[in-house]
């Protein structure tokens, strides 16, 4: 039934009224700032507080769907240090929401930076449960029972969500299809994950290292709950999940923090950023100004979510040469960043107080051993770092064509490189996902391409395989590497399973190797010792061999041999520092890793006395073309 002129008149001013009367609470309600503390959007028993960083703002409001969006209903009340906050009754988990910052006459719309969920197509910030950032001054005490790996035990895999699982369709995936790969990679003796960034990006596709905003997760992965519940389920497979963190720069594209609260100069960022020369990066003028306390605590808030909220084991950081340097690399003093360093400090330091198995891990590249050095002695404090010094002469010993191109003292010096007193102080690896892309490819695209023909490739991939699980060192491969994927990294190519099926004897060989490398059978611990004596380099036959061991003696000391060249060698001699007999725990020249394998067999090694490679004993073996032995001392022998 149609209203009369009268009725209508009547529900317009009762409308008009309710408007003007919650317009009046709220500003009644502004005039003492919220008594909670926490950044972003905090939910509550009694609604939400809401608080912003906005020093140059004249006045800031919440709009959201708690009240139809209305822009300058709810402003916040100022408090020290430009910050700003207000508690509101009617907003609760689920609420979508922005803040309107008044600069200069405008009224700026903003994303919260610390929203920890963002829904397109809006980029609006949604209230969520959970960990409230800014609350405490430390690291709140963890909640689970799961404990990393030791170090000297970290076997790890990295991956990219968007092209890692199984799943129908073309990229992006998510996160659910890794949880249904974890039993695969528990089986394949993984004990840790490094999850390329799943921070919110703009777009479908992406490497994850722009992100938008740095406390969300991607949507498109499936979003925050569904990031824990990977982290719970790879904590239930006993595999650790490390996060790779981008703090060196953010965005560019689609970056609610630029020019955040409209101030700025030069043209530049605004408050997060630097806006002198110190803002410019290899991919944009998005460096955060790490000298603002404001900033500093935005990180190290950003920090902790991953710790508290998530559970994540690990950090992984990237490019940590550009928070400490202008130009990203040594050599060049006055383009030093001192706050930066001292933000890696402090934060590093507070991750150690809490929990010493927290995974750090920098991706410096510099070979700078003060990255892992400790702290108090004017290190950074990172446990462990991606190390040059092993990747680029053992890729390049690998895919080199002619073998009398092979340089053995390239390759010892890589295996024997380390940085301080502990040689787990370095993450090695021959193949990354930086490694296999931006010109470069997979190591059996590169070998064939050198060679002209893949028939010699995957017996090299194998190679330098064995060397990452047995030199000094945390072991790490990237996805697929396992079954042979070839090509390169693409955000938009997923990996081939089927390839896991039929390169199911490489997946084998890993297997062994990880198992061995993580001392399963109790007959290689040495392996995840401290010790190496590469005893014996020949570049002319292009064979080297090395000693592993940790206090020494059966089941502890390792022999690793390997043969560069495409020949096999017989009644070949070396040292060895115990007589007796030395078991083969692996050969990687088996046809059961591979049909292109010469599966030349290997016998026990009986060791005699006498002096040889400056070693007390010595004796004689035979080796495979492209191929590792692994032997040690003490039960049975395991595979020839």
């Amino acid at each position: 039934m149609a209203l009369s002129d009268k009725e209508k008149q009547s529900s317009a001013w009762r409308e008009q009224l309710t408007q003007t009367w919650q317009t009046l609470r709220y500003k009644i309600r502004t005039t003492q700032p919220a008594a909670q503390s926490g950044m972003g959007a905090v939910p509550h028993v009694g609604g939400t507080i809401f608080r912003v960083w906005a020093p140059n703002a004249e006045a800031v409001y919440v709009t959201g769907s708690f009240n139809n969006w209305h822009r300058s209903q709810i402003p916040l009340a100022r408090e020290e240090d430009g910050y700003w906050s207000i508690n509101v009754p009617e907003a609760h988990i689920g609420d979508t929401y922005k803040f309107v910052l008044k600069c200069n006459g405008q009224h700026l719309l903003r994303t919260d930076p610390y929203a920890k969920d963002v829904r397109a197509p809006y980029q609006d910030g949604v209230v969520r449960n959970g960990f409230t950032p800014g609350i405490a001054t430390a690291v709140p005490p963890i909640t689970t029972s799961f404990q990393s790996p030791a170090l000297s035990e970290l076997v790890i895999y990295e991956l990219h969500v968007g092209t890692f699982g199984d799943e129908d369709g073309n990229p992006p995936y998510s996160f659910d299809g890794v949880i249904k790969k974890l039993p695969y990679l528990r089986i394949l003796g993984i004990n840790a994950i490094e999850l390329m960034p799943v921070k919110a990006f703009p777009g479908a596709l992406s490497w994850g290292y722009n992100p938008s905003h740095p406390f969300a997760i991607s949507q498109i992965y499936g979003g925050p709950d569904e990031l824990k519940r990977l982290v719970q389920a790879a904590h239930a497979q006993g595999i650790a999940v490390i996060a790779d963190v981008v703090y060196n720069h953010f965005g560019p594209q689609e970056l609610g923090l630029w020019q955040f609260d409209g101030w700025q100069q030069h043209g530049l960022g605004g408050i997060y950023f630097y806006n002198d020369w110190r803002s410019k990066t290899p991919w944009a003028d998005t460096r955060p100004d790490y000298g603002r306390a404001e900033v500093r605590r935005y990180i190290r808030d950003n920090v902790r979510m991953w710790l508290d909220e998530y559970q994540i084991d690990g950090l992984r950081w990237d490019a940590t040469s550009y928070i400490r340097n202008a130009h990203g690399h040594d050599g060049d003093p006055g383009a030093d960043i001192p706050e930066g360093w001292a933000l890696m400090q402090g934060i590093n330091g507070e991750m150690q107080h809490h929990n010493p198995r927290h995974i750090r891990i920098a991706e410096d590249l510099q070979a700078n051993q003060w990255l892992t050095e400790p702290i108090d002695a004017g290190g950074a404090g990172f446990n462990s770092q991606w190390d040059s010094k092993f990747v680029h002469p053992i890729r390049q010993a690998i895919i080199t064509q002619r073998d009398e191109d092979r340089d053995m003292l390239a390759v010892r010096d890589a295996l024997q490189f380390r940085y301080g007193a502990d040689v787990f102080s370095r993450v090695i690896y021959t193949e990354s996902h930086d490694e296999v892309a931006n010109g470069k490819a997979r190591v059996v695209h590169e070998a064939t391409v050198a060679d002209g023909d893949d028939a010699l490739a995957p017996s090299r991939a194998a190679l330098g395989a064995a060397l990452v699980f047995t030199a000094p060192g945390v072991p790490m491969i990237f996805q697929g590497q396992e079954f042979l994927e070839d090509g390169w990294f693409d955000d938009q190519r997923p990996l081939d399973w089927q390839k896991a099926q039929q390169n199911s004897g490489m997946v084998a060989l890993y297997r062994h190797l990880i198992a061995l490398r993580r001392n399963v059978q109790g007959q290689t611990r040495g392996l995840s010792g401290q010790s190496i004596n590469v005893f014996h380099v020949n570049n002319d036959a292009k064979l080297i061999a090395f000693h592993r061991w940790h206090h020494g003696g059966p089941g502890d000391d390792v022999i690793v041999v390997a043969n560069f060249a495409n020949r096999t060698l017989l009644d070949y001699k070396l040292g060895f520092p115990h007589g007796g007999d030395w078991l083969v725990r692996l050969n990687s020249d088996l046809k059961a890793y591979h049909p292109s394998f010469s599966s030349h067999y290997v016998g026990t090694v009986t060791a005699v006395p006498g002096e040889y490679d400056q070693l007390a004993y010595n004796g004689t073996l035979s080796i495979g073309p492209y191929s590792v032995l692994i032997l040690s001392q003490g039960g049975a022998k395991v595979r020839r």
